[in-house]
C-alpha cells in the first residue's frame, strides 16, 4: 500500500526514499498500537515487547514497500500511464540489482528484530515455534505479493492479506505477546483495524484500477469493478466501525469506550466522496484521505482503551 508521494524525483537518494514509501509506516504501527491498548487495559502492558513488535511491523512494511516496486517493475505494470506514484526502479534510478539487495538486507533486519522479540516475549517452546512460523509467513507475504510466477496481489488476494497481516495477526499477536495468552475479545478490534486497512488498499486499487486491468493485474477492484468496488469500500469502512463499536459496549464502560465515534463524520465523508466520485484521477486525493481516516479512528480506540 502506498501514500502519495512526489513524481519529481532527481537523485538515487530520493527515489530510495520514495520507495521506501516511509508515510506507509503508520499503518503498520497502528495495529501494534491497537494490541498494546488491548494489552494495556488488561494491564499486561509491556514496553520493551511493544517497541520491538513496532520496529519488526515497520520493518516488514518497508519489506512490503520495495518487493512491491521491484515485483510491479519487473511485470511492467507501473507505466507512465499509471495515475499513482513512479518509483525509483520505474524511474530507472534504481537497478534491479540493487533492489535485490536492499530487499535481502531489509529481510536480514527483519528476522533479527523478529528474533530479539521472540526472545523477550515467549517463554514457552510452542509460543517460540508458532511466532517463528508467523514471522516467516509474515515475511513471505510481503514478498510474494507482487514477486514471483504467481504473485497473489495480481489475484485479487491482496484485500484478504491484509486483513490477515494488519489485522488478526498483528493485533492479536502483539496482544498475545504481551499477554502470554489469547483472548477471543481482541478480534473485534483486529477485525476493524485490518479492514480499515484493506480500505487503503481499497482506495490504491481504484485508482489504479484501469492500468492494473490493462497490464493484468487483477486485484479485488479490477475483479469486481468500479461500481461494485465502491460499494464494497462502504461495507468494510462500516463493518470496521461496526466492529468497535461492539467491542465497547460488550467490554468497555464509561465514555471514553466511544472516542472512535469522533472519528465516524470524516469516514462517513470520504465514503460519500468515494461513492460520488466517479474518474480515477477524482480519487487520486482520496487515498491520503483515507490513510488519516483510518490513523485517527485507531487513535482516538486505542486512546479511548488507554482512558478506560
Amino acid at each position: 500500500m502506498s501514500i502519495m508521494t512526489p513524481c519529481n524525483t532527481t537523485s538515487p537518494a530520493k527515489a530510495w526514499l520514495e520507495s521506501l514509501r516511509l508515510r506507509t509506516l503508520p499503518l503498520a504501527f497502528a495495529s501494534i498500537v491497537m494490541g498494546s491498548a488491548i494489552a494495556s487495559l488488561q494491564g499486561v502492558f509491556h514496553p520493551l515487547i511493544a517497541l520491538l513488535a513496532l520496529v519488526t511491523a515497520g520493518l516488514l512494511q518497508i519489506l512490503s514497500n520495495l518487493a512491491n516496486d521491484y515485483g510491479d517493475a519487473e511485470k511492467g505494470s507501473d507505466t507512465p500511464d499509471r495515475i499513482g506514484p513512479l518509483r525509483g526502479m520505474q524511474k530507472g534510478l534504481i537497478t534491479a540489482p540493487q533492489m535485490k539487495q536492499a530487499i535481502m538486507l531489509t529481510v536480514a533486519l527483519t528476522v533479527i528484530s523478529g528474533i530479539g522479540l521472540i526472545a523477550v516475549a515467549c517463554q514457552k517452546p510452542s509460543d517460540v515455534f508458532g511466532f517463528l512460523i508467523l514471522g516467516l509467513l509474515s515475511i513471505g507475504a510481503a514478498i510474494t505479493y507482487t514477486v514471483g510466477t504467481r504473485p497473489y496481489g495480481y489475484m485479487g488476494l491482496g484485500d484478504i492479506s491484509v486483513l490477515i497481516f494488519f489485522g488478526w495477526i498483528s493485533v492479536a499477536g502483539t496482544f498475545y505477546l504481551q499477554a502470554g495468552h489469547f483472548d477471543w475479545i481482541v478480534m473485534l478490534p483486529a477485525t476493524a483495524t485490518g479492514l480499515l486497512a484493506t480500505a487503503v488498499l481499497n482506495i490504491n486499487n481504484l485508482r489504479d484500477i484501469d492500468t492494473d486491468s490493462a497490464n493484468g493485474k487483477n486485484t479485488l477492484a479490477v475483479r469486481l469493478g468500479p461500481k461494485n468496488a465502491r460499494r464494497y469500500h462502504a461495507v468494510i469502512v462500516s463493518a470496521a466501525v461496526i466492529c468497535l463499536a461492539l467491542f465497547a459496549l460488550l467490554y468497555l464502560h464509561g465514555w471514553s469506550g466511544w472516542l472512535f465515534v469522533l472519528a465516524i463524520p470524516m469516514l462517513a465523508k470520504h465514503v460519500s466522496q468515494v461513492m460520488r466520485e466517479q474518474s480515477t484521477e477524482g480519487i487520486r486525493p482520496l487515498l491520503e484521505k483515507m490513510v488519516k481516516a483510518a490513523l485517527l479512528t485507531n487513535v482516538l480506540f486505542a486512546l479511548g482503551l488507554l482512558l478506560n
